[in-house]
């Protein structure tokens, strides 16, 4: 065992003890690194061979996880697809023998079969959900151990959806999320998706009552008893809120019957209880203790927030306040390495959305990480959690199988998010028949019983909220919703491209360019921009107005699409997170008592729109040209800003003249803000600098960053008009993920880096003929 793991070892013994200061005999640890990797031609290929702990894999790619299976252009209209495989061999001390042994794949596309020293241990159907396997009986202690992963992620016609060809998204491959082996005593809390109990297994935390003088936390806890003989077992559950104790419970089970498992119900009062909610997110840790003949037999760490949901007059209230959910939909996937973000880069794509003012994300059209929705916990932002579907029904008992049993892991996974506002166990625009619904429906509450969960999906029959896109409300009117809560799953992109183009996107026209379009990328200009930003404004505020519970924009990134051979660039942000307009426009809908917002949604070039227009929740602004007062007013009104929580403003400007636009913020009629935008010159020089969002860039955990390369002028202003190819490289241990050279858009290139293994300092260098820019970092820990 190298040092590496001994000190995984280490930290996980201290992870799990570090609040009762008790050394538990059970351990989860990262099980990411010193994987091997290859693609195989199946047509010559054998599983029996590949699956063997003596097969020669020397030759293969050393990896570690996350990992995509193919390293992908730009622009991904031809993604691979195929058979690949992962092996890895891994010691289990001596010091586990007679130890449980757990194995759990998060992410594993599509069809996973996992040999364990050449024997079939798992053969899993589904890329989005965990493959998890007792390895208990496939392992040897004390001795080397292979496991080697087949993944086969071509089109499925039992998963779903379409196939990849007309398919409006990708899916990529490889085993692209972490990785984990865990060891437990033979007395141990169960596995909720190994238990496989309606409603049950593992630790389920749910909320009878929610007050903050008082709340109650009701706990069901599966314990598994694999000795041979009975036990008398107790359960100790000591609740924290930020490392102090508040409150504890023990529950006893006598007589536990060797091999058989039992389910212990607690009820624990919090008096003056810290709720959690998008605008204070408080978060517990929930410690369960097994003990047995007061030895600890096993730990688990359960982090919940406190909350309700309630429904009147088929509006959202949240802990008894009314919420409006401004959301927005986001896709999973990172330019050029797919779906294969570090947890860090997950937490970072969260960060940017609370920061651009939604506190919800409908997670389309699939389950995401696990490490995200955590994001979203501590953040404070709801999600839609959603199964895999989209516009593919398959009549055949197992296509429906594999749906139910996806809805009930979904909800067996993640029912302890606080962030989970509702399940969206539907086929995205698909035509389903009603039974098929009723038995979806039904699984979400068999599964999360009691109040507090919501079925959700695009048709308006069975669920407990309807999703419907507004385009669809224009075409056939919003009578199907009057009799439940509505929410508008998708607007702002698609009326505005071709609204009449149903639910066949790859016929339409490739080269389709409309005027209004919402799809734009950052290099098709100001003005291209500005369009976008309107038509969110005009759609948003046309939403607000039909009595929704809330919306989701249509996206928060751009993203690629299997079928079609450029970027869906809807997003308020690009592929590589850099802000359009439409990002400002929301992060104005903020309240100004969050964050004062004020930004100038102009180039000010002589291409410039002469009406400009600032985005802010300030009641006043005052703009400036060149030192001289242009006007100052307050927001627009008009038919699109009726029920915008804060309309833009528009002012007015005569001619051009280059120099200084200057935006001065009033409320209350103090000055609260000030920003300028100023005439872009000559290129002067590179300016380098990478996204952090709330997490600085990490060695040894597979990390991802953006490193942005933009083109300044003498007085630091970025030259949109630069689109030169950037010669970038790297010292230090990390490296570039691009595929192709990194050329600026919109007078700013981005390069992907992945953080090596070590913690020195990384030095990035940049230069495109005459201009050069350095900078540097040192990865945290």
């Amino acid at each position: 065992m190298n040092k590496f793991k001994n000190l995984m070892f280490t930290c996980a013994v201290l992870l799990s003890s570090i609040i009762t200061g008790q050394k538990s005999p059970s351990v989860k640890l990262n099980f990411n690194h010193d994987w091997k990797f290859s693609k195989i031609n199946a047509a010559t290929s054998s599983d029996e061979a590949l699956s063997k702990t003596e097969f020669d894999d020397s030759k293969w790619l050393e990896v570690s996880l996350p990992h995509t299976a193919n390293i992908e252009p730009l622009v991904v209209n031809d993604q691979w697809q195929g058979i690949c495989w992962y092996r890895k061999e891994f010691e289990i001390a001596s010091a586990n023998k007679n130890k449980k042994v757990f194995i759990e794949l998060e992410g594993a596309m599509n069809r996973a079969q996992v040999w364990i020293n050449g024997k079939l241990a798992a053969d899993h159907l589904g890329g989005y959900m965990p493959v998890v396997i007792d390895a208990t009986d496939f392992v040897k202690i004390g001795q080397s151990n292979t496991i080697a992963v087949k993944l086969d992620n071509t089109d499925n016609p039992v998963s779903g959806p379409k196939p990849l060809k007309i398919l409006d998204f990708n899916m990529y491959g490889g085993l692209y999320r972490d990785a984990w082996i865990s060891y437990k005593d033979r007395i141990y809390i169960s596995n909720p998706m190994l238990a496989n109990k309606k409603a049950g297994g593992g630790v389920f935390v749910t909320f009878p009552k929610v007050a903050t003088d008082e709340s109650e936390v009701a706990i069901k806890t599966d314990i598994v008893n694999e000795t041979s003989t009975s036990q008398d077992i107790e359960c100790v559950q000591t609740i924290y809120l930020k490392g102090k104790k508040v409150a504890e419970n023990k529950t006893i089970s006598n007589g536990l019957a060797a091999t058989k498992s039992v389910e212990l119900n607690a009820l624990i009062r919090i008096n003056n209880a810290k709720l959690w909610s998008p605008t204070d997110p408080n978060l517990y840790q929930l410690e369960t203790k097994v003990v047995v003949d007061g030895k600890l037999k096993d730990l688990e760490m359960t982090t919940f927030g406190i909350r309700s949901l309630q429904f009147k007059d088929n509006q959202l209230y949240v802990n008894g306040e009314k919420m409006f959910l401004r959301g927005v939909n986001r896709h999973q996937e990172y330019p050029f390495i797919g779906y294969a973000l570090s947890d860090n880069a997950q937490y970072r794509d969260a960060k940017k959305i609370k920061e651009a003012g939604f506190n919800c994300i409908r997670l389309s059209h699939y389950p995401q990480s696990p490490a995200f929705l955590a994001a979203c916990d501590e953040l404070g932002i709801f999600v839609v959690d959603a199964i895999l579907g989209w516009q593919y029904y398959a009549d055949t008992d197992a296509f429906r199988n594999f749906c139910y049993n996806a809805a009930t892991d979904l909800i067996r996974r993640d029912r302890n998010h606080p962030s989970v506002v509702s399940w969206e166990v539907s086929l995205n625009e698909t035509k389903m028949p009603i039974f098929f619904m009723e038995e979806l429906n039904k699984r979400v509450h068999e599964e999360y019983p009691g109040s507090q969960a919501f079925s959700s999906g695009w048709m308006p029959e069975v669920y407990d909220i309807y999703f419907q896109s507004r385009q669809h409300r224009i075409i056939h009117g919003n009578e199907n919703h009057a009799d439940k809560p509505y929410f508008v799953s998708e607007y702002g992109d698609w009326e505005y491209y071709s609204s009449n183009g149903g639910l066949n996107q790859d016929k339409m026209p490739k080269g389709l360019r409309l005027e209004k379009s919402s799809r734009h990328l950052r290099a098709e200009g100001e003005k291209a921009l500005v369009q976008q930003a309107y038509n969110l404004q005009e759609s948003h505020n046309d939403n607000l107005a039909t009595g929704v519970m809330g919306d989701g924009y249509w996206v928060m990134y751009d993203y690629n699409r299997g079928y079609h051979d450029e970027i869906e660039s809807s997003g308020i942000m690009d592929i590589f997170r850099l802000p359009k307009f439409g990002y400002d426009f929301y992060a104005s809908q903020k309240s100004p008592k969050e964050v004062v917002v004020l930004k100038i949604a102009s180039y000010w070039n002589a291409d410039s729109n002469l009406d400009v227009k600032v985005f802010s929740n300030c009641d006043q602004v005052e703009l400036f040209l060149n030192g001289k007062s242009v006007a100052s007013q307050k927001p627009d009104v008009d038919k699109n800003t009726t029920k915008i929580s804060h309309a833009p403003f528009t002012f007015k400007i005569p001619s051009f003249q280059a120099g200084e636009l200057k935006a001065v913020g009033y409320i209350d009629g103090k000055e609260v803000k000030k920003v300028s935008v100023k005439t872009p010159e000559a290129p002067h020089k590179l300016k380098i600098w990478f996204d952090e969002s709330g997490k600085k860039p990490q060695s040894n955990v597979n990390d991802v960053i953006f490193v942005y390369i933009a083109a300044v002028d003498k007085n630091g202003t970025v030259v949109p008009a630069f689109d030169k190819k950037i010669d970038f490289s790297i010292k230090g241990d990390a490296e570039v993920m691009n595929v192709g050279p990194i050329t600026a858009e919109a007078g700013i290139a981005t390069a992907l880096v992945r953080i090596g293994t070590k913690r020195g300092k990384i030095t990035f260098q940049a230069a495109s003929s005459t201009l050069k820019g350095s900078s540097c970092l040192k990865p945290a820990k």
